[in-house]
């Protein structure tokens, strides 16, 4: 008898278990499902046509007849819009219910439902919810909002009612912000915004690409081409065309700052009141409120609203809660605390009053941080003292949640706790005797103990400290004046760096150096011949010859000359040797790189410099200058018979001759042994250079006498222009030298036919 009654219950409840499973098998009763038959979570197996799939957001929209709903997928199955499907799955409770399939098949490629015309006003009903809808608005705003899948665009279409959110999946922030201020028609899937509590904030439209999108009436100027509006001035441009209708609610005042706002809750539900009411209201009573609604997308809230308090209580009991459950917003709670009496404990590590308001933070056992605030009471009503909570208590403060900042509903989001009076603060636990106060009193003791046992050690160290960072300051420095030297920067500079290292070493005193035959550098005293200075000089030596100058500084006549006075004035000394030395030899390498030194005119490589520079000036100013070439006729013959001591002795006299005949700003430079060349600037025509070369020429005609030799000299001259006869270095150089050679070819013949003529003269005669 017991075997037939267990095989007959396991019968029973094997027909119990398989009614129960019987899945959903048309969308029109799933869409139909109350929120209680939801949360049962029923199986589902129907085909419906994709009307919208989005799988970096996991998201698709399913449709069949009128009939619609969302579904929430977590793979690929390689479905698109249009596509017929059939869906197995369970339905989730949300805000909306929505399908999570098991799995999606492809059954055949279709066409898109019918997308039917809507408003705001139909689109914040169910009837459209998930639907394929078609809307037309104005653009507002068109942005780009990063995400952890994919970029989304995101655009406010405002239509005759309100604004609706349309999600667009693309990324092409320039394309949708092309479509600001445009007049559009929108076609995707209808959704509906909520916040935490499942209180609906507005509409939205799901689309897959900016295809869907036709533009009706483009903007008729670019935004950006707008003119510029004062920062005063821009209310003039504000225009407000309100339709909604206000509303009146009831429930419980759970808080009310005068003047500001106040909350109302009933039941599950609690909304924020913005009004300026500043009647006296009591907290636990019952009340009416009349308003309009508003919301942020996200924030549900009650606008230019009056409350009128029925004095009957209502008192609402806390909810008691820890942090998670606060900062929780997700599609898959059912109910959050936005706006809700709420209660939870906390660690207070930090309290603040401030102008307008007092802050507790506080701290979870695991670390998570909230605010509990209490807002003053406006003027001229009195602000009660800061209740004190020892830091490191344990309290449970009760007020309103308020969720802090446009969070999205997945995730948490900060919260804080808005107190009433300090009242809804309880502390708890107080803080432990061994706290962080009195450990870092306890350390703080400890420091002073140590400080006043190491303070005769310190005071010792104190001086060789000091006297070591001198030391090293000065070293540092003193490198960097060696290295000053060997860059070869100006030597004022680094002479007046030498003084001031001397005076850092000597604690400030001044410091002046006097370099023979030249300036006087650094800080000399004006009072200097006052009876009350005492002033030190120590030489500057020259590693031959005599003194390069005076290095000196100056004391109070009442102190005592030290050993470390000559040291550093000693020290200084040294450097302002080797900085005069080699300034003087680098000054003596450059005027050797650049001069002859038999007969100090420049040498051919400045010559070229000097050429290349006179070519860029003309091309600047279109001027014109030219250059001169000189050949000593005969040279080495003066070599040869007089040897080249005369020859030295020649040269240098040309060369002083020629300087004669130049002009301050002409250019004298030997480029030979025996060649010499003259850059003329800013001629105006070829017969001025000619005088200057028959000038040239002229300076030879007058022997040249030495000791114990009598020479006659000539020289063989040609010149060219820039750019008549060249326009570059190397051809002005060549052409002046074939010009030369010329000369020295056309006198030669005239000389031969000279001598010719004499022979021939004698032999007539007779």
């Amino acid at each position: 008898m017991k075997r037939i009654d267990l095989i007959l219950a396991i019968f029973l409840a094997g027909i119990s278990i398989g009614t129960a499973q019987e899945p959903l098998t048309t969308l029109r009763e799933i869409a139909a499902l109350s929120r209680d038959q939801a949360a049962r979570r029923p199986t589902v197996e129907f085909e419906a046509t994709v009307t919208y799939s989005y799988l970096p957001g996991q998201d698709m929209n399913l449709q069949d007849g009128d009939s619609a709903i969302r579904a929430h997928v977590e793979k690929d199955y390689g479905v698109v819009p249009g596509d017929r499907v059939l869906v197995r799955g369970v339905v989730e409770p949300s805000f909306l219910s929505y399908i999570h399939p098991t799995s999606i098949t492809f059954l055949h490629h279709g066409e898109l439902p019918k997308a039917v015309p809507a408003n705001f006003s139909d689109l914040v009903h169910t009837q459209l919810n998930c639907r394929l809808v078609r809307v037309r608005g104005t653009v507002r705003a068109a942005d780009v909002v990063a995400s952890s899948d994919l970029p989304t665009g995101r655009l406010q279409l405002l239509t005759g009612q309100g604004y609706v959110d349309v999600q667009v999946d693309t990324h092409e922030a320039d394309a949708l912000r092309s479509l600001l201020d445009a007049q559009v028609e929108i076609t995707g899937a209808a959704g509906r915004l909520f916040d935490a509590k499942r209180q609906q904030t507005g509409a939205k439209l799901k689309v897959r690409s900016l295809a869907d999108i036709k533009i009706l009436k483009s903007a008729d100027a670019s935004p950006w081409s707008l003119p510029t509006t004062s920062l005063g001035d821009i209310v003039a441009a504000y225009n407000v065309h309100d339709l909604s209708q206000r509303i009146r609610i009831h429930g419980t005042i759970t808080y009310y700052v005068p003047g500001i706002a106040a909350v109302l809750e009933n039941g599950n539900s609690s909304l924020w009141i913005a009004t300026q009411t500043e009647e006296p209201l009591q907290i636990g009573d019952a009340a009416d409120a009349i308003g309009f609604p508003g919301t942020d997308g996200l924030h549900l809230s009650l606008v230019h609203a009056e409350i009128r308090d029925t004095h009957t209580p209502a008192p609402v009991t806390p909810t008691i809660a820890n942090w998670n459950q606060l900062a929780s917003w997700s599609h898959n709670s059912l109910e959050g605390h936005e706006y809700d009496l709420a209660s939870i404990e906390g660690r207070v590590i930090s309290e603040v009053r401030e102008a307008i308001q007092d802050e507790y933070v506080l701290t979870t056992s695991d670390g998570r941080l909230f605010t509990a605030i209490f807002h003053h009471p406006p003027a001229p009503a009195s602000v009660p003292a800061m209740r004190d909570v020892p830091l490191g208590s344990t309290i449970r403060v009760t007020g309103i949640c308020v969720v802090l900042g446009s969070t999205p509903l997945n995730g948490e989001a900060p919260f804080n706790i808005l107190l009433r009076s300090f009242d809804d603060i309880t502390v708890v636990a107080q803080p432990p005797w061994l706290n962080a106060q009195h450990i870092s009193l306890i350390a703080a003791w400890l420091l002073i103990g140590a400080l006043l046992l190491g303070a005769r050690g310190w005071f010792l160290e104190r001086k060789v400290r000091r006297e070591i960072g001198s030391l090293a300051y000065v070293e540092q420095r003193r490198g960097r004046i060696l290295e000053s030297i060997n860059s070869s920067e100006p030597l004022a500079e680094i002479v007046e760096r030498v003084t001031e290292l001397v005076s850092v070493r000597l604690n400030g005193a001044p410091c002046w150096c006097q370099v023979a035959d030249g300036a006087t550098l650094g800080n000399r005293p004006q009072q200097l011949a006052s009876a009350s200075l005492r002033t030190v000089e120590y030489p500057i030596a020259a590693r031959t010859g005599p003194p390069l100058g005076t290095i000196c500084a100056a004391f109070y006549a009442g102190t005592k000359p030290t050993a470390i006075e000559r040291e550093a004035l000693a020290m200084g000394a040294g450097l302002a040797t080797l900085a005069i030395e080699t300034s003087r030899l680098y000054s003596d390498l450059v005027r050797r790189s650049e001069f002859d030194v038999l007969t100090n005119v420049q040498n051919r490589f400045a010559m070229e410099k000097t050429l290349d520079a006179m070519i860029h000036n003309a091309r600047q100013t279109a001027s014109v200058f030219a250059m001169i070439f000189i050949d000593l006729n005969e040279f080495k013959q003066v070599n040869d018979l007089h040897g080249h001591l005369v020859g030295d002795l020649y040269l240098q006299e040309v060369a002083q001759r020629m300087t004669q005949q130049l002009r301050p700003s002409d250019t004298l430079a030997r480029v030979g042994g025996d060649e010499f060349a003259v850059l003329v600037p800013d001629v105006r025509n070829r017969a001025e250079v000619d005088e200057i070369a028959m000038r040239l020429e002229a300076c030879f005609a007058d022997p040249f006498a030495g000791e114990g030799y009598v020479l006659r000299g000539s020289a063989s001259i040609g010149l060219a222009l820039y750019p008549e006869d060249a326009n570059t270095a190397d051809s002005l150089l060549s052409t002046a030298d074939a010009a030369m050679y010329m000369a020295k070819y056309t006198k030669k013949r005239r000389d031969s036919m000279a001598e010719s003529d004499q022979e021939v003269a004698p032999q007539r005669s007779r």
